[in-house]
């Protein structure tokens, strides 16, 4: 008997076949695929911790639009962005786009693998700047009632194209053009950017705070998840898994990839669970606690450490007493670490740890230091 794919997808921004919990977004974005101009949605930006499904959410929705007739440019938000986003607008629109417009390939590279290189044919736009390239395309796809939605993903304010790119957006946007900006970053990156006088534009744009999913979502689609790829999983194990992943997307595609190859034959039993997430919390700690801890900054760490005699919830106060502080000067921290996705609300004054494993990470950190 072959081996069955394990459907769980924990690389980079690939989608999995069930996501959990983000369907109220999705479905708010596709109406706006569909609605067009005016609808607010078209202009998004999702900010998360590492690991809450940044990169595979915007991918997703780039997807869905296509299948709606829009054609797409995906990006991330580093030099060489708009001259990129021209470039994967054309090949992505080929089939509508005159000669002049469109993207050819330009060289064929075998380096174990064959790889394409893309040049845009722009010669019908020379001595155009980038806002009147783009429009020149705009103007090729609007007989054809069909849109352009540009992803960012890793967005940041630190160079002059993400400036360029918000100013030519709100003037189109303004001309009731059918283009759609969704945009992901870090929350503190995603707060540079906001807090940029030269991009303020963006701050009329819906956001989208992506947080911990709740256990029963998690639980729903794991199970799918397992039944479609063609296994089952017990009941003990399922749940198991769920307590595990902690509401954690990322955490889910590990726990879910390496319980499945633990797994002999079709069913995951509670053995298989434990062992895949073992191996799936080495991989959490060092793909995504050990980068977050490295960030913090003394004031930051301050306020963890005094989180620490807690069980589950913090109360502000409790912290701020711990700290020696004043409760205005530990709600900056709060605050920071709040943005940052390393703590969420628990209720009026109340904070609880975000990402799986954390406490346990911390105070491991914290006696390495001491010695």
């Amino acid at each position: 008997m072959a081996a069955l794919n394990n459907p769980f997808t924990p690389g980079f921004g690939q989608v999995p076949p069930f996501m959990a919990g983000r369907r109220y977004v999705i479905e708010n974005i596709e109406d706006a695929f569909v609605n067009g101009p005016g609808d607010p949605n078209l202009t998004t930006i999702f900010t998360g911790a590492r690991g809450t499904g940044k990169t595979t959410l915007l991918t997703l929705l780039a997807d869905e639009a296509e299948e709606r007739g829009w054609i797409t440019a995906r990006v991330s938000s580093v030099p060489g962005m708009l001259e990129d986003i021209l470039q994967q607008a054309a090949r992505s629109g080929s089939h509508l786009l005159a000669q002049g417009q469109k993207a050819r390939i330009n060289s064929v590279g075998i380096g174990g693998a064959a790889s394409l290189g893309w040049e845009y044919d722009d010669s019908n736009n020379v001595g155009k700047n980038w806002r009147s390239r783009l429009t020149s395309l705009l103007d090729e796809l609007e007989p054809h009632g069909v849109g352009l939605l540009i992803t960012i993903d890793e967005l940041q304010s630190e160079f002059d194209e993400m400036v360029q790119l918000a100013s030519v957006y709100q003037h189109l946007i303004a001309e009731g053009r059918r283009i759609s900006l969704l945009a992901a970053g870090l929350p503190y990156q995603v707060s540079r950017v906001l807090n940029d006088k030269s991009i303020s534009f963006l701050r009329r744009a819906a956001r989208h705070q992506l947080t911990r999913i709740p256990d029963g979502d998690i639980r729903v689609a794991l199970k799918e998840t397992i039944e479609a790829g063609g296994k089952q999983i017990t009941d003990e194990a399922l749940l198991t898994a769920t307590s595990a992943i902690d509401g954690f997307p990322f955490m889910m595609q590990l726990v879910g990839y390496r319980m499945w190859t633990q797994s002999n034959g079709s069913l995951i039993d509670l053995d298989a669970a434990k062992s895949g997430i073992e191996a799936a919390q080495f991989e959490m700690r060092s793909n995504i606690l050990e980068t977050t801890y490295m960030e913090l900054s003394d004031g930051d760490l301050a306020f963890v450490k005094a989180m620490l005699p807690d069980k589950n919830v913090s109360l502000t106060a409790d912290i701020a007493n711990r700290m020696g502080k004043s409760t205005g000067y530990a709600a900056q921290y709060r605050r920071r670490l709040l943005e940052e996705g390393v703590i969420g609300e628990r209720g009026r004054g109340k904070v609880g740890f975000e990402l799986p494993g954390w406490r346990d990470f911390v105070l491991e950190k914290l006696e390495e230091e001491d010695f």
